[in-house]
């Protein structure tokens, strides 16, 4: 199904208007490369508040180095994993390989691949549990690395709801690349720029425009959104 495009340029007003609904950006607690790889690792399927208390408790009790992370025992973490939600085993083998990984393929300093070229440090992050495309150009955002806007499944939500690509309800990828080609023309300049967007369009998924009963009525971009009209 596609929808009607949206106007040529549209894309930095939309954000505008997020920005005024929202407030400034929150951005994730975790810094640098491997404290993201936590951070995507913290939970499954639960709030941020959630993630956000699994992380800080990693900080507190354990550390969030990799040697920190590897030497910590099970009997430490697996508590701590199991506020994350369901599995907490696999949760803590995640943890512990991605301290491995870095430990032993990057002598410790996941960081350094911050100063390699974006296709470089995206097939290191790759290396890591649950890190695939979209996260590892997301963490390389966060850490200051432009190259596009990464989009996770909220955000994509709501700029096919808007009218940018097409939508493909059984071909993720094809949807994702569609999305990408449409707002590659308009999309900000500069890390910051498109780290405060991606964020923007994740929190007007999660509040408001939900998969199931979208808040359309209380949508500060409901005056531009194809799928609200």
């Amino acid at each position: 199904m596609k929808l009607q495009p949206v106007l040529p340029g549209q894309l930095p007003v939309l954000l505008g208007e997020l920005r005024r609904h929202y407030g400034a950006p929150q951005f994730p607690p975790a810094r640098g490369a491997f404290q993201l790889v936590l951070w995507e690792n913290a939970c499954y399927l639960l709030p941020d508040e959630r993630r956000a208390q699994v992380f800080e408790g990693l900080r507190a009790q354990v550390g969030l180095s990799a040697e920190a992370i590897w030497k910590a025992p099970k009997e430490l973490l697996l508590p701590l994993a199991k506020l994350g939600g369901m599995r907490p085993e696999t949760r803590v083998f995640r943890w512990q390989e991605s301290a491995r990984i870095t430990l032993t393929q990057f002598d410790g300093d996941l960081e350094q691949i911050l100063a390699w070229p974006h296709p470089k440090a995206m097939k290191a992050l790759k290396l890591f549990p649950t890190i695939g495309d979209p996260g590892a150009a997301k963490i390389l955002l966060l850490c200051g690395m432009a190259a596009g806007l990464p989009l996770e499944s909220n955000g994509l939500r709501v700029l096919t709801r808007i009218g940018y690509g097409r939508v493909h309800l059984k071909n993720y990828g094809a949807m994702y690349h569609s999305v990408q080609e449409a707002i590659a023309p308009e999309l900000p300049e500069g890390a910051t720029a498109l780290a405060e967007a991606h964020v923007l369009l994740r929190e007007h998924g999660k509040s408001l425009c939900k998969t199931s009963g979208p808040a359309c009525g209380e949508c500060p971009v409901a005056g531009n959104c194809k799928f609200a009209a």
